[in-house]
C-alpha cells in the first residue's frame, strides 16, 4: 500500500529461527522511517538494564529498538529478555479487523501507538472461522468441519495443529474457547457442539470438549440434551468457568431469545448440570458478545426494541456478579449513529481495560476504556469500503512475544 514502511525482519530467539523469520509488519500511514539519533548515555548503561528500560516499550517499538544496532538487536531476540518482558504490564489488546469477505486479510490496530499494521495470520483460510484468544494466543477453527484446529501466536507467527476434536462431525453449531494459565503457559481449549436431534426441533444434544496443552489429549466432558434451546458460536472462559450463550428454539417469547450457561471446567460434574446453571440475560438482546475482562465476564449486546425484539435500538455493556448482572455502560447516540446503518449483530471482543465493537457493514472500530469510562473511535482503518455488500469482521488479542503454543 502507498505509504507503508516495512518493519526489517527480526529473529525473536533460536525457536523462531527454527520455524522461520519473523514476517516483517507493514506500518500504515507512518510518517517514514528515521535514523535513531545516537545516545551517549546508551554506551554506558549495562545489558540488564537496558534490556530492562527495552522491555517497557511498547510491542511495535520493541522491534523498532532491533534495527538501531547490533547490540540492541541481541538483547531484544534473548530469551531473558523476553522472560522480563512477561513480567512487565501488560499490552494493551490489539484488535485484527478482516478487510475482506472472501480472503482472510487485514489489518492489525495497536491502541498505544494509535496505528494500524498489516500483518499475515498463519494458517486461517477464511475470515468466518471460529476465533478465541487468550493471553497471546489465538485458536483458529475451520466453520465447515470443524476438524481443522490451530493454536498460535500471532506476533511471532508460532503455531500449533491441534488434533481434531471429538464428539458429532458436522455440528449444526460450534462455540470455541481458549485459556492460557498467565505463569505456566499451558492453556486448554474447548468446543461447545449443538446438533438436532433427529425429528425433533426443540430438542438439542449440546457436548463440551477439552484440549489440554499438558495431556495433549481431547476429552469429551459432557454431553446433554437441552430442550427449547440450542448452542450457537458464542462462549469464553473466566476464572475456570466455561461460559456459553444458549439461543431459544421458539418455545419462549421474543424477550427469552437469548440465555447464558455456565460449567465449571475443574468440576466435571453428572448429568444435568447445564440445564441447572442457566442464567438469565438482562434484557431482549438482538445477540451477545461475551469476553473475560481481567477476571470478569463482561457481556456486550444489543439491546432489542421491546415490541421487536429482533431491532437493535442501543448497545450495553454489562458484567456478571454471581447470577446478576449489571449494567456499566451504554453506547451514547452520537457513537451509535456513527456506524451509519447499524445492523441487528455486531463484532466484539475485549481483554484487559478495553473492549471493540465492530459494525459487519463498515470498517469503523469503536473502542471503551473499562477503566475510564471512555467511548472512543480508533483511527481511521486504511480501507475502504468497495461495494454495498462487503462485510467486515474482526477479533481482539494481546500481542506477546514470550509464549507460544
Amino acid at each position: 500500500m502507498e505509504g507503508e514502511s516495512s518493519w526489517i525482519n527480526h529473529y525473536l530467539d533460536d525457536r523462531v529461527r527454527e520455524m522461520g523469520e519473523f514476517d516483517s509488519f507493514s506500518e500504515v500511514n507512518d510518517e517514514g522511517n528515521k535514523e535513531a539519533a545516537a545516545v551517549s548515555l546508551e554506551l554506558i548503561l549495562p545489558d540488564d538494564l537496558l534490556e530492562r528500560i527495552l522491555s517497557y516499550l511498547p510491542i511495535a517499538s520493541i522491534f523498532r529498538a532491533g534495527c538501531v544496532c547490533k547490540r540492541w538487536h541481541e538483547i531484544v531476540s534473548s530469551n531473558r529478555f523476553l522472560w522480563n518482558f512477561s513480567d512487565v504490564l501488560p499490552q494493551k489488546p490489539w484488535y485484527f479487523m478482516f478487510t475482506s469477505s472472501d480472503e482472510p486479510i487485514g489489518y492489525a490496530y495497536d491502541p498505544i501507538l494509535r496505528k494500524w499494521y498489516g500483518i499475515e495470520l498463519p494458517h486461517i483460510k477464511a475470515p468466518d472461522w471460529f476465533i478465541a484468544s487468550s493471553w497471546g494466543l489465538v485458536g483458529f477453527m475451520d466453520s465447515d468441519s470443524r476438524s481443522e484446529l490451530y493454536v498460535c501466536n500471532p506476533i511471532t507467527k508460532h503455531y500449533k495443529k491441534l488434533q481434531e476434536p471429538p464428539g458429532l462431525k458436522f455440528s449444526d453449531y460450534s462455540a470455541l474457547a481458549i485459556s492460557v494459565n498467565s505463569v505456566s503457559h499451558g492453556y486448554i481449549v474447548t468446543v461447545v457442539k449443538s446438533k438436532q436431534v433427529p425429528g425433533n426441533f426443540f430438542q438439542w444434544d449440546i457436548s463440551i470438549h477439552i484440549y489440554d496443552s499438558e495431556t495433549i489429549m481431547w476429552v469429551t466432558s459432557l454431553t446433554e440434551i437441552f430442550t427449547g434451546w440450542r448452542g450457537g458460536d458464542e462462549s469464553v472462559i473466566c476464572n475456570g468457568v466455561l461460559y456459553f450463550l444458549i439461543y431459544s428454539t421458539g418455545t419462549g417469547g421474543p424477550e427469552n431469545r437469548h440465555g447464558l450457561v455456565a460449567y465449571n471446567l475443574s468440576s466435571r460434574s453428572s448429568h444435568g448440570l447445564l440445564n441447572r446453571s442457566f442464567i438469565p440475560v438482562p434484557c431482549p438482546l438482538t445477540c451477545g458478545r461475551l469476553m473475560d475482562l481481567k477476571g470478569k465476564l463482561v457481556m456486550v449486546g444489543g439491546i432489542g426494541k421491546q415490541d421487536r425484539a429482533d431491532i437493535i435500538k442501543g448497545i450495553g455493556i454489562w458484567v456478571l456478579n454471581g447470577r446478576e448482572w449489571r449494567e456499566i455502560a451504554r453506547m451514547p447516540h452520537k457513537f451509535f449513529q456513527g456506524f451509519g446503518e447499524f445492523d441487528d449483530v455486531f463484532a466484539s471482543s475485549g481483554t484487559d481495560d478495553l473492549i471493540y465493537i465492530q459494525s459487519y457493514g463498515a470498517p469503523a472500530l469503536l473502542i471503551f476504556d473499562m477503566n475510564l469510562k471512555q467511548w472512543k473511535w480508533s483511527q481511521k482503518c486504511p480501507v475502504t469500503k468497495r461495494f454495498p455488500l462487503q462485510l467486515f469482521t474482526g477479533f481482539c488479542f494481546e500481542p506477546r512475544l514470550e509464549i507460544a503454543p
